[in-house]
């Protein structure tokens, strides 16, 4: 090597470093949660009112009117907001959600309309234990019916469901999502969980008050 030519070549490093630095720091500040409407999603009994709870927890009020109150099934509260049952006749709710979390059972939250920026994040759980959670709900609200349709039947049901749901979450542009494990949350992976959560929402979430949300508890139907 020419010493001559050191002086070009050690510039071009040092501007280099410089614009990496300014990466790295871009990467890891966290973003305007005024500007997307953070979305809890799945199916019934997978863990979405928990989750809910953990944004909540974690510094991002939640969107609900409280008219649906906790009980024997969810002694944390549901979390649910009446009006996102109408999406499809009335989004007039939507712009006051930014910055906000809202729940939003998995049929309805393929109808957001375009035009604004929803993080999604889709519960997932093992279909067993949803399954004997709702059959337990629905043994307390005396609405079990014995001629109902099979576990199997209703198993081939809802993970079609889920996949025609996740494929439309993953098309649409106004989509950006994340599946969440309930199953790895209950057994030891909070951590790692929380901190995906907080990485694909901005950043600067309280964690550890998240983690203190999860009760192990409540993990009431667990498969073996």
């Amino acid at each position: 090597m020419f010493p001559g030519h050191l002086g070009p070549i050690q510039g071009w490093i040092a501007k280099a470093r410089r614009v990496l630095k300014m990466v790295r720091l871009e990467e890891y500040q966290p973003m305007n949660r005024d500007e997307f409407i953070s979305v809890v999603s799945g199916l019934p009994r997978s863990g979405t009112s928990m989750m809910m709870s953990m944004l909540d927890a974690g510094g991002i009020p939640p969107i609900s009117d409280g008219i649906r109150s906790a009980d024997d099934d969810n002694p944390k509260g549901y979390y649910e907001f009446e009006r996102v049952k109408k999406i499809k006749e009335d989004t007039s709710w939507i712009p006051e959600a930014k910055g906000k979390a809202v729940k939003m059972i998995s049929k309805l939250v393929v109808e957001l309309p375009e035009g604004f920026e929803y993080r999604v994040i889709f519960m997932r759980r093992r279909m067993e234990e949803i399954l004997a959670s709702q059959k337990r709900m629905m043994e307390r609200r005396g609405t079990l019916r014995d001629d109902g349709p099979s576990d199997d039947v209703m198993a081939q049901f809802f993970e079609k469901h889920v996949a025609d749901t996740l494929a439309r979450l993953k098309a649409g542009p106004q989509f950006k999502l994340l599946e969440v494990d309930y199953n790895a949350i209950m057994t030891g992976g909070a951590e790692a969980a929380i901190a995906r959560i907080d990485e694909f929402l901005g950043g600067g979430l309280d964690r550890p008050a998240m983690q203190g949300v999860v009760d192990k508890n409540l993990y009431r139907q667990r498969a073996e």
